[in-house]
């Protein structure tokens, strides 16, 4: 590091630590001026994480730098989703070169198919969702660690040092994480959630400093920090008070793994996203095939309109029938992933639309013979380099258990394999053999971050959301909306969204202001129309133009915008 680009990231940190002695320091900062943000652009979940990244990227850092220092930073400001107790997945564009970065949790050793179940066979209700039987062994900290080692340019230590000053000093509680805490806190009676996350409200001073201990390990010896020594044995004390299953070698034993990114020419641009074990990246990859192919029947269909949402169900039923039936972790199942892209197939299972009624959902199987707390951010640099990083604890605050003396809430990500097949879960998916439980595997996800580069290979579109199963559809709306329908960014992640996956039959759930008259249109179509149960999407994207970056933050969320000149 060059010993202005020093300075400045030391000038940052001073700055951070005063401002969180101030109580007036947790409002959030107003954006900076509009500008081109060739300098550098960060679309991320809330202001503190959207500060720290730009900062980042400002004292010389590059778009891998900002999504550590982000992610780490939403581990403290952002509980319900950030983490060091979860997993996820990064997607990189950088210096031309595509990769993913699959750092999802995995199942212990411990683990077994039916551990989910009770003597008749039936699926015992919660046990995979709340408390010490429902975590998987944690990748974060490994996955951010090999992301960094392999593409950072400014030191750990210092990359880190953001996230350990925020747990120290403290933040300013904001009104939606109170909100979240208040509602999930009855879910966690059997948990040590409320000693931690208890009562928090608006306005509150929440400082961490059993967290902030636990960031300085992973500051002084990387990964090491975390899954051995002293972190290690507090995890696995943890485990040992509440029936969990992990062990000092599930820990030990954890890699991040990089991937190829699923490829896709769509609109004479490239399309990267996600491969098993996430069924996003296929599954956007099929919503977009098939809608091309029944290009006819879009044609003149007004945004949004009831004929609109009809097609676009038509053709999730198709989409969500195949991730059930074929997703899994590629690294134990044969997951067909070429077959299911092919445009061929895709054209297939787009002519079985119906697009003047409703296919029955029992008609629409599979074709060959993931509120839902994940959080999503997406950065680009002033060399063109691009992130687009999803991870989870799965559901609002994971499993609800805090590991005590370290401060961090762990995954109930062992919900997304299939308990038992052809039974829903909490998202309402379902599941087959494909991803059942084993030892060691990922579970099936639905988190899709997603890149779309230009004829040139530039990087033209950052995108990706939060959301369990809705993140698919989400992702595909505002994909068509920026493309399709030429929508700026604000635009695109503001628009009304629906979500339809084939069950609960006919059910379409939509968030936002649609007219009253597309809602009965639908209905008298035969559509079950609901509010869906929690917002659809806090979507992150950054779309290329003529004149410079145009970002935007999802207003259902807390998150901010900073563009640099």
């Amino acid at each position: 590091m060059n010993r202005l680009r020093r300075s400045l990231f030391l000038a940052f940190i001073a700055l951070l630590s005063a401002c969180a002695g101030n109580p007036m320091s947790g409002k959030a900062t107003p954006p900076e001026a509009a500008s081109t943000g060739l300098g550098g652009t960060v679309a991320m979940p809330d202001s503190f994480s959207a500060d720290v990244a730009a900062r980042i990227l400002s004292a010389g850092g590059n778009a891998v730098d900002a999504a550590v220092a982000g992610a780490l930073v939403l581990a403290v400001t952002y509980p319900e989703a950030g983490n060091l107790g979860g997993g996820g997945f990064m997607l990189t564009c950088v210096d031309g070169a595509a990769q993913f970065l699959d750092y999802r949790e995995t199942a212990p050793a411990a683990a077994t198919r039916d551990m989910y179940l009770d003597a008749r066979g039936e699926v015992i209700e919660g046990l995979s969702l709340t408390g010490h039987r429902a975590v998987g062994v944690p990748g974060t900290v490994a996955g951010l660690w090999e992301a960094h080692q392999r593409y950072g340019r400014l030191p750990w230590r210092e990359v880190i040092e953001p996230a350990v000053q925020l747990a120290q000093r403290g933040f300013q509680v904001p009104p939606l994480l109170a909100e979240r805490a208040t509602a999930e806190q009855p879910r966690f009676e059997r948990t040590n959630f409320a000693q931690y996350f208890g009562g928090l409200h608006h306005g509150a001073w929440l400082r961490q400093p059993e967290l902030a201990a636990t960031l300085q390990r992973i500051q002084d010896s990387g990964p090491a920090g975390f899954y051995e020594g002293e972190t290690a044995d507090l995890i696995v004390r943890e485990m040992q008070r509440g029936g969990g299953l992990l062990t000092p070698h599930d820990l030990r034993t954890y890699r991040a793994v990089w991937r190829e990114p699923l490829r896709s020419t769509w609109h004479e641009k490239t399309l990267l996203s996600s491969p098993p074990p996430s069924s996003g990246g296929f599954a956007l990859l099929q919503f977009l095939g098939m809608k091309d192919a029944r290009a006819i029947d879009f044609e003149g269909v007004a945004h949004n309109s009831p004929q609109y949402a009809h097609l676009v169900a038509e053709i999730a039923k198709r989409v969500y029938a195949d991730r059930a039936e074929y997703a899994g972790d590629a690294d134990f199942v044969d997951v067909p992933i070429a077959r299911l892209v092919d445009p061929t197939y895709v054209r297939e299972r787009a002519a079985g639309v119906n697009p003047s009624a409703i296919s029955p959902a029992q008609s629409v199987g599979p074709g060959l013979a993931e509120p839902r707390h994940t959080t999503h951010f997406s950065i680009v640099d002033r060399w063109g380099n691009a992130v687009a990083n999803t991870y989870t604890l799965n559901s609002d605050f994971g499993s609800g258990v805090v590991v005590a003396g370290a401060g961090f809430l762990l995954n109930n990500e062992m919900d997304d394999f299939s308990a038992k097949a052809g039974v829903p879960n909490v998202y309402g998916l379902l599941g087959g053999d494909a991803n059942a439980i084993q030892p060691g595997k990922r579970m099936l996800s639905s988190m899709s971050p997603t890149i779309l580069l230009d004829r040139d290979g530039r990087v033209a579109l950052v995108v990706g959301s939060m959301g369990g199963s809705t993140i698919i559809t989400g992702v595909f709306q505002v994909l068509v909306d920026v493309v399709d329908y030429r929508m700026s960014a604000q635009q695109a992640v503001s628009a009304p969204r629906f979500h339809h996956q084939g069950l609960p039959t006919n059910l379409l759930t939509y968030d936002g202001a649609f007219a009253r008259a597309t809602l009965e249109a639908l209905r008298q179509r035969g559509y079950m129309v609901e509010p869906h149960a929690w917002p659809l999407g806090d979507v992150q994207l950054i779309v290329r133009t003529p004149t410079g970056w145009d970002a935007a933050s999802d207003p259902r969320g807390r998150g901010e915008v900073r563009l640099l000149p």
